[in-house]
């Protein structure tokens, strides 16, 4: 008896500790049993309080050493929470994309480590992947419905890997996505980690709350993790955006999907991040922003009806396929949204989506519209309204990625977005990071579905330079004032909804647009008479260059060049 209770006192606790100590060491992958995912959350969430804790005591606030300190602890700190993702995978990766886009609350240290998630995530064996595939589609083989199905992935995300593969029955292209095997099983079990390890965090760094980010994943989980959902959300996003035909979604084959199995139609194109591919294929990332823009308005305030995953992964850029068309067709696309558009963007993955209330879209566009027109009084109506309170310039800032004092007094559209403004904002954090959190955790959760969105396209216009452009924010205006007129007659009451309100409607559009309309044509006078003058000071200074280089040559025989 005494030796089975000195085992249990001294033996077992070795063997655990031995066991742990290989899974660190990748010895052994215990990823798939809860416990040991629990053990990896503990230790490194205590890991990461202990070391700023340790590092920072003693310095002084605000002291250069201080400073010095903490970046270096975020920079460890971020390091091994993306260890403890990787490690964990499924759930972990979500939670670390999110955390990764969210430059507006956590320091670039953490943001600068995590984005790595936004393209990389471990994958399943090709021995998982088909048997998830026979197991739903009741198959004895892959053979039985594909010809040709690529062991490589075409890419892998936190839930899910997508695989290239050819149909038996007419030899189609089609992108096969199939669910990583165990991440139904265990995400409900990881939310539990999760929010214990964020509770813990909370109460050793009170300002530090993101327990509003345990809430939206956990509520946002199982509509991702059914495929189901994916195929219809797709569908009606399709009818929403056949209003541009620069906008592609694959088309799903009904017959071979289930909820963890989902085939579709096979795209060929480049990521949307990816330099290399643009440069290849001659792409300006001007016009894919301007796109992005287009598209992502008309679903925030046209439609109400939001993509919310829009990481680089998720949308690829090509030209459009060359073909003939009629005179008629040239008419039509001369009159409509496409004019002059050779470009297609391909958006993928529709397992997210939030269908936006009336209210919130009503008041979002207000906020957007007089952000744009640098009218704080209705900056701070709308933003109240929201949930920002007495923080709304905190909430504004947030929503535009822009310094308040740009925001609020110098106008968005009229000063460019710069390296200065950039370190300003990310610097100011810090102290601001109580008053963050409040913000986030008051605002409605359509909010931070929509903030995410945001997050993910500022990221790509900071990567290739063009945020803050003018065009953008016209753009932007237009769904903006299509959306209110549409609101305000929908929400309006009955008795109010007659003939004379509704042409008040539609002429304060019409106003709208043309004012818009001037604007832009103001703007590209302005573009091409500086481009003009560039060209044109170019010239002279080349021609300059010649003549002193001809009287230079010349000189020695007393010739004057005139």
């Amino acid at each position: 008896m005494w030796r089975i209770v000195k085992w249990v006192l001294w033996g077992a606790p070795g063997s655990l500790g031995g066991v742990i100590a290989l899974d660190s060491q990748d010895v052994l992958d215990l990823t798939h049993y809860p416990i040991f995912r629990a053990i990896r959350t503990g230790i490194t969430t205590a890991s990461i309080i202990l070391d700023y804790k340790w590092s920072l005591y003693k310095l002084e606030v605000d002291s250069k050493e201080y400073e010095t300190a903490k970046s270096q602890t975020h920079s460890r700190s971020a390091k091994k929470m993306l260890t403890l993702c990787w490690r964990n995978r499924g759930t972990y990766i979500k939670v670390g994309q999110h955390l990764g886009g969210m430059d507006y609350l956590l320091p670039p240290e953490y943001t600068k480590v995590l984005k790595v998630l936004h393209s990389q995530a471990p994958q399943s064996t090709m021995q998982e992947i088909e048997q998830v595939v026979k197991e739903d589609l009741k198959l004895k083989s892959l053979d039985e419905i594909f010809t040709d199905f690529e062991e490589t992935p075409l890419g892998t995300a936190s839930l899910a890997q997508v695989h290239r593969a050819k149909l038996r029955r007419d030899g189609s292209r089609v992108a096969v996505k199939v669910q990583h095997p165990s991440v139904r099983d265990l995400a409900h079990k990881d939310m539990n980690m999760m929010d214990r390890a964020l509770r813990c965090v909370k109460q050793v760094f009170p300002d530090f709350n993101l327990m509003w980010l345990g809430e939206e994943t956990r509520r946002n989980l199982p509509i991702e993790l059914d495929f189901t959902m994916e195929v219809k959300n797709c569908e009606e996003a399709s009818a929403n955006l056949k209003c541009f035909s620069w906008v592609k979604l694959p088309k799903v084959y009904h017959k071979y999907s289930t909820d963890r199995v989902l085939v579709m139609e096979y795209f060929e194109g480049g990521q949307v991040n990816d330099k290399k591919y643009f440069k290849e294929h001659s792409i300006n990332f001007n016009r894919v922003s301007r796109l992005l823009g287009k598209l992502f308005s008309e679903m925030i305030f046209v439609h109400g009806f939001v993509h919310c995953d829009p990481h680089p992964g998720n949308i690829l850029v090509r030209w459009r396929p060359k073909k003939q068309t009629s005179l008629l067709q040239k008419v039509w696309s001369f009159f409509s949204k496409d004019f002059g558009e050779d470009l297609e963007l391909v958006l993928l993955d529709h397992g997210l989506y939030r269908r936006l209330t009336k209210e919130f879209r009503y008041n979002y566009a207000g906020l957007w519209q007089a952000i744009i027109n640098t009218d704080v009084k209705d900056m701070e109506k709308y933003a109240r309204a929201i949930g920002g309170g007495d923080l709304y310039p905190i909430l504004v800032t947030i929503v535009t990625g822009r310094a308040w004092k740009v925001v609020g007094q110098d106008g968005i559209k009229k000063v460019k977005f710069s390296k200065q403004e950039d370190d300003a904002i990310r610097s100011g954090v810090g102290g601001f990071l109580p008053d963050i959190s409040q913000v986030l955790s008051n605002v409605p959760s359509d909010m931070l579905l929509v903030l995410k969105t945001n997050d993910h396209l500022r990221g790509l216009e900071y990567a290739y330079g063009v945020r803050g452009h003018a065009s953008g924010f016209l753009d932007m205006s237009r769904c903006c004032l299509r959306a209110l007129r549409d609101l305000k007659l929908e929400m309006a009451p009955s008795s109010q909804r007659n003939i004379i309100f509704r042409i008040q409607c539609h002429l304060r559009l019409l106003v709208g647009l043309a004012k818009i309309s001037l604007y832009e044509l103001f703007l590209w006078i302005r573009e091409f008479s500086v481009a003009k003058s560039k060209s044109e000071q170019k010239s002279l200074k080349e021609t300059f260059q010649d003549a002193t280089v001809c009287e230079s040559n010349n000189s020695f025989s007393g010739e004057v060049f005139v």
